[in-house]
């Protein structure tokens, strides 16, 4: 099997957030190269479910394993360019939100993500994208949550005392919260909670948007992250 160099996009979406860090993973111990490249709603998304410190595993820091994150590059986005350089034999985005899969439909690139995804489409590259809102209708993760009215406010808090991220008040600060479930089992009246399940209806413009981007040259839309595998598996 020939070792790709992938370029990776995460954008903000917490459905199918944990199996495309699983699938990441499984294709970096096949020896693949892998780019990371995050726009600032799938940092914020990341850090919410505890998964960003993975990152770093994949994406080790040497050549052509980075990460490069929204919130830390130019407007011009400079490395993007390496797309254009043949430097990423494929481009992989998942999870894509439906704003993400709407900006690329439309031609708008003015993020990291959509315009990894716009330059790797002129420079001939493939593109694997896993949309989250696709025909069916979808059952996503909650992040952390604080249930005001089992709260009781206590004087001591073990909870907000444990806190690594310092995020627990009168409320859980999702962009502070570092997805770690410590609180959980600490909370005394049970009032923190993450990780339940909840549906979402598809909208019809987010599926027709979905079945625009399988139109599009040099885009293959894929179900799901674990499809990934086979379809990279085959290259």
């Amino acid at each position: 099997m020939k070792k790709l160099r992938i370029a990776w996009g995460i954008t903000g979406a917490g459905h199918y957030l944990r199996e495309s860090y699983a699938v990441m993973g499984e294709l970096k111990k096949e020896g693949h190269s892998i780019t990371t490249f995050v726009s600032r709603a799938g940092e914020e998304v990341s850090r919410m479910y505890g998964l960003f410190d993975d990152l770093k595993e994949i994406s080790d820091g040497t050549y052509l394993n980075e990460i490069f994150l929204d919130s830390a590059q130019g407007a011009s986005f400079p490395k993007i360019g390496r797309f254009n350089l043949k430097r990423y034999d494929l481009f992989v985005l998942t999870p894509a939100t439906s704003n993400t899969v709407a900006k690329i439909v439309f031609g708008i690139a003015d993020t990291l993500v959509t315009n990894c995804a716009a330059q790797a489409m002129k420079s001939d590259v493939p593109c694997l994208i896993v949309p989250v809102d696709q025909e069916s209708d979808v059952v996503s993760e909650l992040p952390y949550t604080l249930d005001r009215s089992r709260c009781e406010s206590c004087a001591e808090c073990p909870p907000k005392a444990a806190c690594p991220g310092e995020a627990i008040q009168d409320h859980i600060d999702l962009l502070k919260c570092q997805g770690c479930g410590t609180c959980v089992d600490l909370c005394l009246h049970g009032a923190i909670s993450g990780g339940d399940p909840v549906p979402l209806t598809i909208r019809q413009v987010d599926a027709r948007n979905t079945r625009m981007l399988a139109e599009m040259e040099h885009v293959q839309v894929i179900s799901r992250p674990k499809r990934l595998l086979e379809t990279v598996r085959k290259m």
